[in-house]
């Protein structure tokens, strides 16, 4: 059985879609998985398959004494990446990014093994453009992304099939909702959104009389005070049941979010994290805003919240925008390019 080695991590984002392409793999290939002590760790412990830890150093993004370390504690990470690669010969690297995903590509390339990663975002980030001539193929997201690559090759984003199994009747009872109001489901990101958490809270009064509400607030993120119709949950394993009773969203701008939300066809606000960001949250949010399927609102313009959902709500617009959207199987098309490259 030939050995296919995961690696990316960071936040969500980076970890999701390759548990939706590892699930498809499983008891085809033998599966591992790369990266550090961080939430990755956490998420493929459910997946269940062997896990190589290498804590490979983040970059500051401000002026930081942090920095200057970095070279040291890169070569570490590049040194364990190797010898963890010399001893368990993947036949094939798959990198989803994020600076955790490093240590691994660059060793797969000191050994001549095939590399694969993929960019969720419109702008490739730092760790795409410093890896992209060691891959055999950049897959995107994005047409316009797979542009900014000679060996770019745009597949969609890669979606858990398990998602479009979700019953609305199960989970509207699950989360006690009656269907008296729309659900409104809040994701804040796989470690919740401050920002996002703050503004909603602080506007209960005015959304509960229209919605309820699903807040996915993050680890420790819980409020002590729970009115009824708004219900909490730091992490959400099943996220079926919760896009499945989902009448609208209120989300960050991360890429693969915001495409399970179109899949779904699940109307959606985006509040694109803007502040300690590359900008590629703001760039995902106009791109999809920009052609009707969804709304965008800046965080300056959180004040607006409630109306800018009612608006959201009543949008014909945007509704008939999704319905019309036929998203690629990003998930089949990374499948096809593995087994182009393995079979």
């Amino acid at each position: 059985m030939k050995r296919i080695l995961f690696t990316g991590g960071g936040s969500a984002g980076h970890v999701v879609p390759n548990l939706a392409v590892m699930q498809e793999l499983k008891g085809r290939y033998a599966l591992a998985y790369m990266g550090t002590d961080g939430m990755e760790r956490r998420l493929v412990a459910a997946f269940g398959c062997p896990y190589f830890l290498v804590n490979c150093p983040k970059l500051a993004r401000s002026l930081s004494p942090r920095n200057l370390a970095i070279p040291f504690r890169l070569a570490a990470a590049q040194r364990r990446a190797l010898g963890i690669l010399r001893e368990k010969t993947p036949d094939l690297v798959f990198s989803k990014g994020g600076y955790a995903s490093f240590p691994a590509v660059w060793a797969a390339h000191r050994l001549r093994v095939p590399v694969l990663t993929h960019e969720s975002d419109l702008t490739p980030g730092l760790c795409t453009r410093m890896i992209a001539g060691k891959c055999r193929y950049v897959l995107t997201s994005f047409p316009e992304t797979a542009n900014k690559f000679r060996n770019g090759r745009c597949v969609g984003s890669p979606i858990r099939h398990a998602l479009f199994a979700g019953g609305r009747e199960r989970a509207m009872r699950a989360y006690g909702f009656d269907g008296s109001k729309p659900v409104l489901l809040v994701l804040g990101g796989g470690s919740g959104s401050r920002t996002l958490n703050e503004a909603v809270r602080a506007q209960l009064d005015a959304l509960l009389p229209r919605f309820d509400i699903l807040h996915l607030c993050g680890a420790g993120n819980v409020a002590a005070a729970a009115p009824r119709g708004y219900v909490q949950r730091e992490f959400e394993p099943e996220m079926a049941a919760a896009y499945a009773c989902a009448d609208l969203a209120l989300s960050r701008a991360g890429s693969n979010t915001v495409f399970e939300l179109i899949a779904l066809g699940k109307p959606a606000l985006l509040v694109p994290l803007e502040r300690a960001s590359r900008g590629d949250q703001l760039a995902n949010a106009r791109y999809f805003s920009e052609r009707g399927l969804c709304a965008l609102l800046r965080e300056r313009e959180l004040d607006d919240l409630p109306a800018a959902l009612l608006r959201l709500y009543g949008s014909a617009s945007v509704r008939t925008s999704l319905a019309r959207y036929r998203a690629a199987d990003g998930t089949n098309a990374v499948l096809d390019v593995i087994h182009e490259l393995l079979d």
